[in-house]
């Protein structure tokens, strides 16, 4: 229309015969439903007539409900000689405003056909609340994030957007304030901001926080940086500096021997294994490396940087050792108090279930004592029938937290047990694997690197994802270079489809590799 950018949303609005339709995607917890009264009471002390409805469902996270909020300007109604009849329900390709606290949320109304083009103005935040379902995955399960952002950017009319959780949490508020900073500063609705603080005001609950929370969003978006810069560059990591000699000389050896391209995951990767065993146990990771990088595979640096990755990884397994210093660091007690937002006048009590097998028993003591364990009769009998049950420890109390730092405490003597010489075989094993293919197919030596996904966990799920990891290895050693990697990439993805095995069973005789 000639002359439309001219027109302010108050005129447009009073002018149309339609209310503004606004539907709101909430988690529970995250004050959907007061944003939706904000946004009632907005209106209402503004000239408009409201109506809010909700109805809550399951979002696999937490609970979710859909707040659907009308607007009609109460001039308007009176001009026409009678009250309007508001909708209960937000339709398909009729909203003029989505407002979601999450982005898989925002994805949810994309995917219901209320987030349209040609009308809808698109407030969401880009944190993500990870679902059940992506959370349980036996592989990497979680929904690509930029996917979200890029059908939503191409959705909607406009799509502001930013990190609202964490803006909540520096200002100390929640994230309903963010998004109704983010809402005024849109300037999709036609009230000012003096009216949108003037709201929050008469709430009269945590009004000095949710204001400041408010006023950070305004101006965000009223600056034209409603939109997280994922693509900008990143600044540069300054190089690492230990003051520990040997630490020290573990950097200096990953910057000399190995390319810059390669170095950050190198050096992440002796970080870690410093963390899970100590400075000499990370030179070995380096060793293992520069056979790899020894290869000189032309192939942009992929098959070191896969293989790195999955090294460290496969290096750092979950023993009992290490599950119980995860439990017991202070950053875990520190993370867990921020999660659940423990005030200082509260208590905080953690309860871990264990239940531990006579295996992982044995795998944790020294080699000697623990090969005799497993083969002893009555010892073994009676360690069974002690760990028939699981068992609940507070980690918080001082009894349940020295309890797991003894047990923390075996990673001293992991080195010989064996568990770590059954997991050094398959590495090696593993390695060599890579190494022999790289050199006839490094496609299908990416895919081989990449089968160290299978082996995960402790316990029961280490024992599945290595059953699985044995038979797809088993599989790609009879096929030998025959082998298409997209095969193998299939047989992999079907490994982690399900805990079972029946997918990948299914493929295996498929291709006649059972």
């Amino acid at each position: 229309m000639p002359g439309a950018a001219n027109v302010s949303p108050s005129e447009v609005f009073m002018n149309s015969t339609q209310p503004i339709k606004i539907a709101i995607l909430a988690m529970g917890g995250e004050g959907g439903g007061v944003l939706a009264d904000w946004i009632v009471d907005l209106g209402e002390h503004n000239g408009y007539i409201a109506q809010t409805t909700s109805v809550p469902g399951v979002a696999q996270r937490t609970g979710a409900t859909i707040y659907y909020v009308e607007l009609y300007p109460e001039a308007r109604a009176k001009a026409d000689g009678g009250h309007p009849v508001l909708a209960l329900m937000p339709l398909p390709g009729d909203v003029d405003l989505v407002l979601a606290s999450e982005l898989m949320e925002a994805g949810r109304a994309v995917q219901r056909g209320l987030v349209t083009q040609d009308r809808t103005t698109l407030v969401a935040s880009t944190h993500r609340v990870y679902s059940i379902a992506e959370k349980s995955a036996m592989g990497d399960g979680r929904v690509d994030s930029e996917q979200l952002v890029a059908h939503a950017q191409k959705a909607a009319k406009r799509f502001i957007r930013f990190d609202m959780a964490q803006a909540a949490e520096q200002a100390g508020s929640v994230i309903s304030a963010v998004l109704f900073g983010a809402l005024a500063g849109s300037g999709a609705l036609p009230f000012s901001r003096a009216q949108f603080e003037a709201t929050v005001e008469r709430g009269g609950v945590g009004v000095k926080p949710s204001l400041k929370a408010f006023g950070g969003a305004f101006e965000r978006v009223q600056s034209g940086s409603e939109a997280d810069a994922a693509a900008a560059a990143l600044p540069a990591r300054a190089a690492p500096a230990p003051s520990h000699p040997a630490v020290r000389a573990l950097v200096e050896r990953v910057q000399k021997d190995f390319p810059v391209s390669a170095q950050p995951i190198l050096l992440e990767g002796v970080r870690r294994l410093i963390d899970y065993q100590d400075t000499a146990y990370a030179g070995t990771f380096l060793d293992r490396m520069c056979k790899i990088h020894a290869l000189r595979i032309d192939d942009g640096g992929r098959l070191a940087e896969s293989t790195a990755r999955h090294l460290a990884l496969w290096m750092s397994y979950e023993d009992t050792a290490r599950v119980a210093a995860l439990k017991t660091r202070a950053t875990r007690f520190d993370r867990v108090r921020d999660e659940t937002g423990v005030q200082a006048d509260q208590v905080m009590a953690i309860n871990e279930y264990m239940h531990p097998r006579l295996q992982e028993i044995c795998e944790t003591l020294p080699g000697g004592v623990g090969r005799w364990l497993m083969n002893s009769g009555m010892p073994r009998r009676f360690v069974e029938r002690m760990t028939q049950k699981g068992r609940v420890i507070q980690t918080s109390s001082l009894h349940g937290y020295l309890m797991l730092r003894c047990v923390a405490a075996a990673a001293r003597w992991r080195r010989s047990t064996t568990r770590f010489a059954e997991e050094n075989q398959l590495i090696e094993e593993w390695l060599e694997r890579i190494a022999q293919t790289a050199a006839i197919n490094p496609a299908l030596a990416l895919e081989i690197a990449e089968c160290q996904r299978l082996v995960k966990g402790y316990s029961d799920t280490h024992e599945r994802g290595l059953r699985n990891y044995t038979l797809v290895m088993g599989a790609a050693r009879r096929a030998g270079s025959a082998l298409a990697p997209a095969t193998l990439r299939e047989l992999r993805d079907a490994a982690l489809a399900d805990e079972h095995g029946h997918q990948l069973r299914a493929v295996l005789a498929h291709y006649a590799l059972a």
